[in-house]
């Protein structure tokens, strides 16, 4: 018997586009501001577009919202109210939803987190990359070490007491003492969660087209990950993700839920939403325009439609995998089940070869990967395509 696709917790991602400068490695959808930004027209642009796409959640509840960019900290406090007020008179939040604003350290300014905190925002992500102010010039920053710190305590003063701090290794010039200095940096501010991850020169990027010099290679970067690793550990930072760390119920919510393969809104230019329809019982992949000017235009309409994509069963065990198999403590069967609308035997042959190559460890109930598995999980993933 296939199982019954049951919608999953619901989360509303808000992207908001613009940014003080191009980082040369930002593969993201983020522009440049030049001149006067259009706050309140974006404003008004998102309210549109959420009500557009609100007959796909009627009477579901946001457990997380997540405003994402770009610099969502170029943006005033009163726009940021004002979306979340729209939002939350027109959708059912959780008493206790997370709400995080991504923040730049070269963009806070005094009043501003306090401002941010009023609004409902209870979880501020900065990204800082590094502490190391010759990298941070290197990776193009508009901030410098002094700034970042700075930041942080401003936001801690604001309240704010769950914070996550970004931070890159790998960088142009950087080596293993450098990037132990960078986590010691960032333990002395007390964050709740730091992201660790490397430098990839993605494709579209100023990175990709004229690589840096002094990119450690592949062996320095392994050092680097796994001694980092050993020092979050000792920090008291569990490693609950790819490229996650958190205090002990500190974890993101919003990002488990898309590494568990829960429903996500998209609003705003270029933002993607996936929303399984209970009734259809289908996976809708929704994703807007890309280019601020073109989306505001056509926001609150079909025209601001990038694109609808419904995933076909064949698809699903792929995509699940491609998120689930991040967690460290993996997933449960039964959720595979709910939330693909597919029989777990679907993917015994797979699960059999992973475990078989000491990739996944698997029981009548649970998938979890392992230490060799994690450092394979593209090889992993493949096997579910």
């Amino acid at each position: 018997m296939t199982p019954a696709l049951i919608p999953p917790p619901l989360s509303l991602y808000v992207h908001l586009p613009w940014c003080v400068r191009k980082c040369p490695y930002c593969d993201f959808n983020s522009h440049a501001g030049k001149g006067a930004l259009p706050f309140d027209d974006y404003v008004d642009a998102l309210v549109r577009d959420l009500e557009h796409d609100l007959p796909l959640a009627w009477g579901r509840t946001v457990h997380s919202v997540f405003f994402g960019g770009g610099t969502p900290s170029l943006f005033p406090p009163d726009a940021i109210d004002r979306i979340l007020q729209a939002a939350s008179s027109r959708l059912r939040f959780a008493p206790e939803a997370e709400i995080t604003l991504e923040a730049n350290p070269g963009t806070a300014e005094h009043g501003r987190f306090d401002g941010y905190r009023a609004a409902g925002v209870n979880r501020i992500s900065f990204g800082i990359q590094s502490f190391d102010d010759g990298c941070l010039q290197r990776l193009g920053r508009i901030h410098d070490s002094a700034e970042a710190e700075a930041a942080v305590r401003l936001a801690q003063d604001a309240g704010f007491d769950n914070l996550n701090l970004d931070l890159m290794y790998a960088l142009p010039g950087q080596d293993l003492g450098m990037a132990l200095a960078d986590l010691e940096r960032a333990f002395a501010l007390q964050p709740a969660h730091i992201s660790h991850y490397q430098l990839t020169l993605e494709p579209n990027t100023v990175f990709f087209a004229q690589p840096p010099q002094g990119i450690p290679d592949d062996d320095d970067a392994w050092d680097i990950q796994e001694r980092c690793q050993e020092r979050l550990a000792e920090a008291g930072y569990a490693h609950y993700e790819t490229s996650a760390y958190a205090r002990e119920g500190r974890q993101c919510a919003h990002n488990l839920n898309y590494w568990r393969y829960g429903d996500y809104l998209g609003i705003g230019a270029g933002a993607h939403g996936k929303i399984t329809l209970g009734a259809e019982q289908t996976i809708l992949r929704r994703w807007k325009h890309k280019h601020p000017a073109t989306w505001m235009e056509a926001a609150g309409g079909a025209g601001a439609i990038g694109g609808d994509d419904r995933i076909e069963p064949s698809r699903r065990p792929f995509e699940f995998m491609l998120n689930a198999l991040r967690l460290h403590q993996g997933f449960a069967l039964a959720d595979f089940e709910v939330r693909t609308g597919m029989s777990r035997d679907s993917i015994q042959a797979a699960l059999q070869l992973a475990g078989q190559r000491e990739w996944l460890v698997v029981s009548d109930s649970h998938v979890v990967p392992t230490a060799l598995g994690r450092r394979f999980a593209n090889d992993v993933i493949a096997l579910f395509l």
